[in-house]
């Protein structure tokens, strides 16, 4: 009798926090879903030209509205807000990826000089297709950016083989990151056309400039990366409990590490090409969401990563149009304001828990 009320008690103690756990999870989704509806409304409404909530409805569903405002709508704020969520979703979900391979909260695109890597990559590419074609498609710079991508990564893990503590591999990585941003500006410097001249505001990140034709691009090479990703959620589940629990588990691990630094330098790469180096955001992001989320679990933190990657860029692409209008602020700079003391918090919280 005593077994079977110890079962029941059991039992039902699992289901009320089997329960809680969920409900947590799903008032995270919500707020996040209710700030990203506030933001994205938020944007559109907040510019030089002031455009009331009603008349923006109206311009959106039905069409409606005089040609000024209509374009400024659809050919300025939707694809740039759009950019917005879909980048800043991705750099996220690159931190993510980061941080499980390494097993440490502090990697991300920017710290590791993935991100400066790529811009690296980006800029010579510019000037070279340029010069000699006077265009540059998006799948071009993309590409490019993702080799610049690899070459930062190979750097970063030869130096992880001679190097076993994890802040000095950061420290190498920071490093690598440097010495691709001097390239870039001495590239950038010396350029005499007028376009190439203008991959300095490029480099320091914006979101401005952002068209429907780029929205499509990206929408696609990350909506791809981020469903490959969800299939990798059950080998990083497994992953974070240990390598050779993972290897128990019957997962490839070399094979493993290869999908995560390939769909991490993918994502990382799109967000470059297309809005230059963006710092911080793949680090604040992820710890933020399972602070929230009070879990690891990838299946809840994948998408929760990325719904918070969109809403914080698009709060920071807010604050970089209207803090100081009509002057515009680089995107990096907001974004190192506030994910920075986040990244601080991280580490202090680390050594005290050490």
């Amino acid at each position: 009798m005593q077994k079977t009320e110890k079962k029941t008690t059991g039992t039902s103690e699992f289901h009320a926090e089997n329960f809680k756990r969920r409900t947590r999870y799903a008032m995270v989704f919500i707020v996040l879903a209710i700030i990203f509806c506030a933001v994205i409304v938020l944007n559109i409404n907040t510019g030089n030209v002031n455009i009331s909530i009603p008349r923006i409805l109206r311009i959106i569903f039905l069409g409606e509205g005089n040609e000024m405002e209509y374009n400024i709508i659809w050919k300025i704020r939707l694809p740039r807000i759009l950019m917005a969520a879909i980048l800043g979703g991705a750099l996220s979900l690159a931190g993510f990826l980061l941080q499980t391979f390494f097993e440490n909260p502090i990697a991300g695109p920017f710290v590791l000089g993935i991100s400066s890597g790529a811009k690296m990559m980006v800029a010579l590419t510019m000037i070279y297709f340029i010069e000699q074609f006077h265009t540059v498609s998006s799948f071009t710079l993309i590409a490019a950016a993702f080799v610049g991508s690899l070459i930062s990564i190979g750097f970063i893990l030869l130096i992880s083989r001679r190097i076993d503590h994890m802040a000095t591999l950061l420290v190498g990585g920071i490093m690598i990151g440097y010495v691709c941003s001097a390239v870039t500006e001495f590239i950038i410097t010396f350029a005499e056309d007028s376009d190439i001249v203008n991959l300095h505001s490029w480099s320091q990140g914006s979101f401005s400039g952002m068209t429907w034709s780029n929205v499509q691009i990206t929408a696609v090479v990350i909506g791809i990366s981020v469903i490959l990703v969800f299939f990798l959620s059950k080998p990083i589940g497994a992953y974070q409990l240990g390598e050779a629990y993972a290897q128990s588990m019957g997962i490839n691990i070399k094979f493993f590490r290869v999908a995560l630094i390939l769909l991490s330098s993918v994502l990382s790469a799109t967000v470059t090409a297309f809005a230059g180096p963006i710092s911080f955001v793949g680090i604040a992001v992820p710890f933020l969401t399972k602070q929230a989320l009070n879990t690891a679990k990838p299946l809840v933190v994948i998408p929760a990563t990325f719904l918070g990657g969109a809403v914080f860029c698009m709060i920071c692409d807010l604050i970089a149009r209207m803090a100081f209008a009509p002057t515009e602020m680089n995107i990096s700079t907001i974004t190192s304001v506030l994910g920075a003391p986040i990244v601080i918090f991280m580490m202090l919280r680390r050594k005290r828990v050490r």
